[in-house]
Parts: C-alpha cells; sequence; structure tokens
C-alpha cells in the first residue's frame, strides 16, 4: 500500500535545444529592451517586477526600511564578473535559499552550463541599460528572464545573495532574476538543491543514501559521467555546529563536493574501484588511501598513474576507494542531462520522453491506489521497453521522475506543494485506459519509494524488455496539480499516453414501427403523448419537461429535481430530423429507447445507490453508451456537471449525454470524408453551437 511521506520546511526524444523563450509580458526579447533603452538614453525599469515590496514578500511586511539600488550607485566601478565566475564569488544574504547556493556553485564548476543560465555577453560597460538576462529550464522549455539591476539594499550593502567582492553583481542579478521566475523572493524560501540544478541544466536528478545503495552504483555514476550528468556528493551532520566540520581524514561535513572521475585500476593483481572527488574551495583533501601521495599509487603500472594523477596537485581534487567514500561520505546526488544541454563529443546520452498532464478534481484527480475506486481514473502513459541495455541482455534501465508544475510560484495562493508518486504496471497489448478491475487484479511492478510533498519525485528501475503502465498520481484524491513526466531510458523507449482518443459508434436510429406492431409500453407512451400534444399531434419542449419529469418522478431511484427546459431543448434538437422544433411520436419513441439505456447506464454506475452517480464514474458511462473522451474533455465535463461533492445527478447526466450526442453527430454529419476534421464558417459554428 503507498504510504505517505513529509517534509516540512507531448513527448521528446534526443532533439537539441531550441532558442529560449522570451517571457516579458510586452513579448519583447532582452535585446529589444537594452536597444530601446539605449536609444532612449535610459535605464531600464521592469514593470513585470517592479522595486516594491511585493517583488520581495507576499505574507509579511518588509521588516526593515529597504532601497532598491543599482550596482552604479552601491559602488564605483560595478563589475558583472570579476575574473572568472567560481563558488568563492557568493555568499548567503537574508534569505533561506542556501539551497540555491549550493546549486550555483556546483554550477560554476561546469563551465558550458554556467555560460547557457549566466550569458557573459552583458556587463558595465559602453552597453549598460541598467538590463540583464539569465536562461532557467522549465518545465521542458528554456526561458529567458529579463531584470533591471535595481537590488534590495539596506545602508548601501546587498541584503539578498550577493558577491563576496563589493564590485561584483552577477550572483545577485541570477538570483533576482529567479526570483521574478518564480513571483518573489519570498518563494524561494526552502527547497533542494537539485531543484535548482535541474533549473540551471534541464536535467533530472536521482539521490542515492550511500550506506543504502543499489549494488551496482558505482556502474550507475560511471554511465552517468560519461552522459555528462553533475554529480556531488556530502557528508551529514547531527547538528548546525558541525557545519564545515574538518574530519581528521580531511574532509568537510555539510560540505557540497563534486564528483569528477571514477576508474578501475590494477591494484596487486586485484581490480580496485576509484573515484575522484573536488573540493570547490580548491584546497583541504582527503588524507586517506589513494589520496595524492599515498603509497598505494606505487603498486599500479606507471603509464596508469601518470594517466589518472596527471592533474592532481594541492587543488581541491583527490582519489579514494569507493568503498571508502561509501564509508565516508552519506549522500550522491546526480543530475541526468538531457541530450539538448550536452556537447556533442559526450559518450553516451539518455533518450527522453515527455508529456504533460493535470489532476482535475471530479474526473482524473484520482488520488494513490488505497483509493481504488477513483484511482484509474488518473491519466495513464504506457511505455514500450524493447531493447535491453548494452551491458545486461536481461533488463531496461529507466529513470522515471514526475513533477508538479509551479508550486512555487502558486504559493501566495495558498498552495504549497502536494504529495506525488507514481506507480508501474506490467500493461497488457489494448490501446486504451485500463478501469478498476486491471488495477484491482493486478499488482504494480515498481513505484516510487514514498509519497512526498516535493516538487520531484524520481526513481531508477530496471525493468525486463516488456510493455509498461505508468499511473502519477497525488497522494489524495481531489487535489489539483499540473504535472510532467519525464522518462529517461538507455535505449529508444516509445511511449503513449492512453485515453486520448475522441471518438462516438451511434448506432442509427430504428425505423418507426406500425401501430399495429407496438407493445404495450408504447401503447401507453403514445396515450400519454397523444394527451399533451392535441391536434398537431407534436409536443413542444415544455410539454416534453412535463412528460418526462411526470415518468421519471415515478423512478424513486433516481435523484433529480426535476428536468430544466435546457435539457429538453437539446433533446429536441437532438431527436428533431424533420427541423420542426417539436417532437413527432415516432421520434419520441426513438429518444424513448434510448432513454431506457441511459437510465439503465446510469444506475448501472450509481454503486452506492444514492441516485447520483459519481463524476469519475463518466468516462465509463459515456464509453458504454458509445462515446469516448480524452482526458481534457472529461476534466471539462467533469468541471460543468458534477457537484461538489464530485455526483452528478440524473438532470446533468441526461444534460450531458444528449448534448455530446447531439454534437458528435452534427460533426459526423460535416465530416463526410471521416478525417477526424471538418471546415466551417463563422454562420455555421454559431449555428451549430447555439443548438446544441
Amino acid at each position: 500500500m503507498p504510504l505517505e511521506s513529509s517534509l516540512s520546511s507531448g513527448r521528446t526524444s534526443g532533439s537539441k535545444s531550441i532558442q529560449a523563450v522570451d517571457t516579458q509580458s510586452d513579448g519583447k526579447s532582452y535585446e529589444q529592451l537594452r536597444q530601446e533603452c539605449l536609444q532612449q538614453g535610459v535605464l531600464f525599469e521592469d514593470q513585470d517586477f517592479p522595486a516594491t515590496d511585493s517583488s520581495l514578500f507576499f505574507s509579511q511586511s518588509v521588516p526593515v526600511n529597504i532601497e532598491w539600488k543599482r550596482p552604479t550607485e552601491i559602488c564605483q566601478n560595478p563589475q558583472f564578473i570579476v575574473g572568472d565566475a567560481n563558488r568563492t564569488d557568493i555568499c548567503q544574504g537574508q534569505l533561506g535559499d542556501c539551497w540555491l547556493l549550493a546549486a550555483i556553485a556546483s554550477l560554476t564548476l561546469k563551465k558550458d552550463a554556467l555560460a547557457r543560465v549566466v550569458p557573459h555577453d552583458q556587463d558595465f560597460g559602453n552597453r549598460y541599460a541598467g538590463i540583464f538576462h539569465f536562461q532557467f529550464w522549465q518545465h521542458n522549455r528554456w526561458l529567458d528572464v529579463v531584470v533591471d539591476d535595481r537590488l534590495p539594499s539596506v545602508r548601501n550593502e546587498l541584503i539578498m545573495l550577493h558577491s563576496a567582492s563589493n564590485d561584483e553583481f552577477w550572483s545577485a542579478l541570477l538570483e533576482k532574476a529567479y526570483a521574478k521566475m518564480h513571483g518573489s523572493y519570498e518563494s524561494l524560501k526552502g527547497g533542494s538543491t537539485m531543484e535548482a540544478m535541474e533549473d540551471f541544466t534541464g536535467g533530472v536528478g536521482e539521490t542515492y543514501e550511500t550506506k543504502n545503495a543499489p549494488s551496482n552504483l558505482f556502474a550507475i555514476m560511471k554511465k552517468a559521467l560519461d552522459r555528462g550528468s553533475m554529480m556531488g556528493c556530502s557528508i551529514d551532520i547531527s547538528s548546525s555546529a558541525e557545519s564545515e566540520a574538518k574530519t581528521t581524514t580531511g574532509l568537510v561535513k555539510g560540505h557540497a563536493y563534486s564528483i569528477t572521475g571514477l576508474e578501475e585500476v590494477t591494484y596487486r593483481g586485484q581490480k580496485v574501484k576509484l573515484i575522484r572527488i573536488r573540493n570547490p574551495w580548491g584546497q583541504v583533501e582527503w588524507n586517506g588511501p589513494w589520496s595524492d601521495n599515498a603509497r598505494e599509487w606505487n603498486y599500479v603500472d606507471q603509464a596508469e598513474k601518470k594517466r589518472i594523477l596527471q592533474n592532481s596537485m594541492e587543488d581541491g581534487e583527490f582519489w579514494m576507494e569507493f568503498e571508502d567514500f561509501k564509508t565516508n561520505y552519506d549522500k550522491v546526488e546526480i543530475c541526468n542531462m538531457t541530450p539538448d544541454a550536452l556537447t556533442d563529443n559526450t559518450k553516451r546520452h539518455w533518450e527522453v520522453s515527455l508529456f504533460e498532464g493535470n489532476w482535475i478534481r471530479g474526473s482524473t484527480a484520482g488520488g494513490c491506489r488505497n483509493f481504488i475506486d477513483t484511482f484509474w481514473t488518473n491519466p495513464q502513459f504506457k511505455l514500450l521497453l524493447e531493447d535491453a541495455d548494452d551491458d545486461d541482455d536481461d533488463v531496461c534501465s529507466v529513470v522515471i521522475a514526475l513533477m508538479q508544475k509551479n508550486r512555487r510560484r502558486l504559493r501566495k495562493e495558498g498552495m504549497d506543494l502536494e504529495t506525488i508518486g507514481f506507480a508501474v504496471y506490467q500493461a497488457p497489448d489494448d490501446e486504451d485506459h485500463q478501469g478498476k478491475d486491471f488495477f484491482r487484479y493486478n499488482a504494480s511492478k515498481a513505484r516510487s519509494r514514498t509519497y512526498i510533498n516535493m516538487r520531484e519525485v524520481s526513481e531508477r528501475f530496471a525493468l525486463p524488455p516488456g510493455k509498461y503502465l505508468l499511473v502519477p498520481t497525488t497522494f489524495k484524491p481531489h487535489h489539483e496539480a499540473d504535472f510532467l513526466i519525464r522518462i529517461f531510458s538507455e535505449k529508444k523507449a516509445p511511449s503513449l499516453e492512453m485515453g486520448t482518443n475522441v471518438d462516438a459508434d451511434l448506432p442509427d436510429p430504428p425505423m418507426p414501427s406500425a401501430p399495429e406492431e407496438e407493445t404495450d409500453e408504447e401503447r401507453d407512451l403514445r396515450r400519454l403523448f397523444e394527451k399533451l400534444a392535441g391536434d398537431d399531434q407534436a409536443i413542444s419542449v415544455r410539454e416534453l419537461q412535463q412528460m418526462l419529469n411526470g415518468v421519471l418522478s415515478r423512478r424513486k431511484e433516481i435523484k433529480f429535481e426535476g428536468l430544466s427546459l435546457s435539457t429538453c431543448h437539446s433533446i429536441i434538437n437532438l431527436m428533431d430530423v424533420d427541423n420542426t422544433g417539436m417532437l413527432e411520436f415516432q421520434e419520441f419513441k426513438v429518444f424513448w429507447e434510448k432513454m431506457k439505456k441511459w437510465i439503465m447506464l446510469f444506475l448501472s454506475f450509481d454503486t452506492d445507490r444514492s441516485g447520483k452517480m459519481s463524476s469519475y464514474e463518466l468516462r465509463s458511462a459515456l464509453k458504454a453508451a458509445g462515446m469516448q473522451l480524452n482526458n481534457k474533455l472529461l476534466q471539462l465535463v467533469g468541471l460543468r456537471f458534477a457537484d461538489q461533492n464530485y455526483d452528478i445527478d440524473f438532470d446533468d447526466y441526461l444534460t450531458c449525454i444528449v448534448r455530446l450526442e447531439n454534437m458528435f453527430r452534427a460533426f459526423q454529419a460535416m465530416d463526410q470524408q471521416n478525417r477526424g476534421r471538418v471546415r466551417m464558417s463563422m454562420m455555421q459554428f454559431l449555428m451549430l453551437s447555439m443548438n446544441v
């Protein structure tokens, strides 16, 4: 059974990145805005992220008297970057975003990635206009975020992230751009280093506890390096007093290290696994076995030793045996890079599939497997793992990452992170959205370790080749969020969203039967019909309403407050083949046959005999009636017809099913070539929409 944890505080594959998307509300690019400012002789002022309190905090008032100042007002000769951007440039300000600081520190070690996030074609020189830009990855797009250089300060000193050098401003401006993307500086409080690393690279993060790591961790990390992944490691601390504390072996607790190499060497006739680690300080190294001048190197082939140690001086980079590494370090973080973030000479790269979706209450927010009645309504994705890994004929390595979108920006609206997770099932051969019974009788083959309130949940699996069904969910049903799924695989893995077809298989109406062939029920209906119809032998919309309400009110198992006039209009539009605006008896008789079927469907899906039907069952009810909708349409219909308890009464159910059949039949009549698309004029569209 899925367990819930808490923390306190469609598709792409292997394509190179396209140019970043401009995000300014007026649609102008950084270059356009800078050029306008230069021509007008003014400094840029960003109206999208103004120099006001609202850009700082959303849940509290600003505690001190803050002034927004440009670097030119803070020092005489401001620089964007002094020398080379590196880890020692940055100091944390008064915001709880050390996670962002650590990610920026790691980013400075990968210069090609840094150059994308922090474009170096900007400075305080001749073309200075008070405007700067940075690029971040968000939901499968690179965004170009523009900011002005007005920075929050107190007594002429920056109060947020800043450089150790008083005349350098790239890191402060980077933090401002990142805060703008998420809505405010306050939105950056609390987070994980991996979250920011993903936003800086577009990668997918994995975390391993070394004391509880898989047996093939070395192989996982070696392949990660070959794919250009960014990797880090750290030693846990039990209290703040231990932070940055140096051990007797030269390692530093609570400190972010980078992993830069993995090798296997022959030592005294045996293979030994080694790992190379870098301390961003540029000094303070491991002094145990396999350190720079350790005696172990004397027993390694000279050519091999020279190749491995060619750049190892007192530079903060050192080797250690992999078993010693697992003993001394507690955590490994891997940021797997997407193909578009890699250079062309990278040895390997992942194959990537991507999907975006939504959990909408009443239709696709089914919750986890604990809630079997609604779990099956969650979005479902089929994954085909055909080819095994190069080094293993039996399994396919796959990393699945489920991310909830825009939650930092939504904090000011009271929406924090949802608790999310996913499950993976062996998929049947059919290409349809699986129903409740499939999940009732089939156990998952893999799943996220826990449901947790993090922006992204990722997991690595080694699965046998085959077809799999991936179901992403929130922990509880009825919780809404937008999500992104990324699937990283060693070999191409075709994938698709299930239940995307929109179709209708509607039978032709039966031929009218002669009066002498009518059943007893039909003769009773005829008498009632003729009583209401009068001399013209046809009933109007109000007479239809009166007749149906009288008949249906006798059905005690159906809950409704009477059919609305709007529903009866839709019924006449569906059945009125001769366009009189009224129903003759033969037209009504055909409708009554439909009505009986729809009533039986309604009752069969009213599982608790409440007289109402759960909106989550609408997919199955409509399919039984011959109509198949995709998730987007089901979400729309659920929001339109379900009440606050996610139930649909009979009147709304009937309105929904009649309008859908109306629309399907109208479309099919226009789509004479059965292509799934039609052309219509404005007049045709308005006539159609107003007549449904």
